[in-house]
């Protein structure tokens, strides 16, 4: 702790104020880098804690960007009523085409079905018994990717409320399930990084803890001369600072690494379904939060210990 030389009294109590704050914040860091080893470790501890949540957060955002991908290219099927020839399905695909939020689609007749089914199905001595063609001829419809969900529901009413159209399905169940289970995996996310917050807090705690109990004669004696609980206060709280910073940091790098790490085999797997997706890190706004909590979590687990501990020691 430092005591405020002659000079500094005869500034404007503003810049003493910034000099003050600015001279405690880099002692409190010369404290730390005096002692790497256990600085080091308990910025790792904050480091891990911090990342466990993060590195989760980043997996969702994956999951739910590869499922907006998936969301895309959603088709819809449009099954015709046995009235309706191939040319008017035709030329009702092409006006299809030209709706908005339509990307492409394509006319599929009564026949093409049958080969296709019968190809895929194999059951093509079966279906020569039968003596009409009993599927639909149909129209598949592939919507724009930026289309949101509810204008491609109101699509899919239009659509199906054609004269033409007996049936109109769009198989996408699926996909609100995963949206669904998303937004657990979201809320359970925010549960986690409550109870490591938690963890962080006590951990930076603990660490001040054992600082102010090593300092207790510095404490007594600046007590004696008179020090405000507020100036005794202020390194502990920059220390803490400057454990949050750092958990923040490691927390960033390992997160990072994961990413790197997961990108080739995430990239390899994409190729297999072929897709060109490739994993996605922590942005500058997720970078930047987790920085801000390190630094956030480290002064209040500080400031929090110190109220509770730096009471204890009064000269006698």
């Amino acid at each position: 702790m430092s005591v405020p030389e002659e000079g500094d009294l005869r500034l404007p109590w503003h810049r003493r104020w910034l000099r003050e704050h600015a001279r405690v914040l880099v002692s409190s860091l010369g404290r730390l880098y005096r002692e790497p080893l256990s600085s080091f470790l308990t910025a790792a501890v904050i480091g891990v804690t911090l990342a466990l949540p993060a590195g989760l957060h980043v997996l969702v955002q994956n999951i739910s960007a590869v499922s907006y991908s998936w969301e895309g290219t959603l088709q819809a099927s449009l099954f015709l009523k046995d009235a309706v020839s191939p040319e008017r399905g035709a030329a009702l695909a092409r006006v299809i085409e030209k709706r908005p939020g339509v990307a492409k689609t394509a006319y599929i007749s009564r026949e093409q079905a049958l080969a296709e089914f019968r190809d895929l199905s194999g059951f093509g001595e079966a279906l020569d018994l039968l003596q009409d063609n009993p599927l639909p001829a149909v129209i598949v419809v592939t919507a724009q990717r930026e289309l949101p969900r509810q204008q491609l529901d109101q699509l899919m009413e239009q659509l199906g409320a054609l004269p033409e159209v007996e049936v109109a399905k769009l198989d996408r169940k699926w996909l609100d399930r995963l949206y669904a289970i998303l937004a657990i995996v979201e809320r359970v996310v925010l549960l986690i990084a409550g109870v490591l917050a938690l963890a962080v807090v006590v951990s930076v705690g603990n660490t001040i803890r054992l600082d102010i109990e090593n300092r207790r004669d510095e404490i007594i004696i600046m007590k004696l001369i008179g020090a405000p609980n507020s100036f005794i206060r202020r390194p502990f709280l920059y220390t803490g600072l400057w454990y949050g910073l750092a958990g923040g940091v490691l927390a960033w790098l390992f997160v990072f690494g994961a990413v790197l790490v997961l990108s080739g085999p995430a990239r390899h797997l994409a190729g297999l379904y072929e897709s060109t997706y490739t994993l996605r890190g922590l942005d500058l706004e997720g970078s930047l939060l987790i920085l801000a909590s390190g630094v956030l979590l480290g002064v209040f687990g500080s400031a929090w210990t110190v109220g509770r501990h730096l009471s204890k020691y009064e000269p006698v």
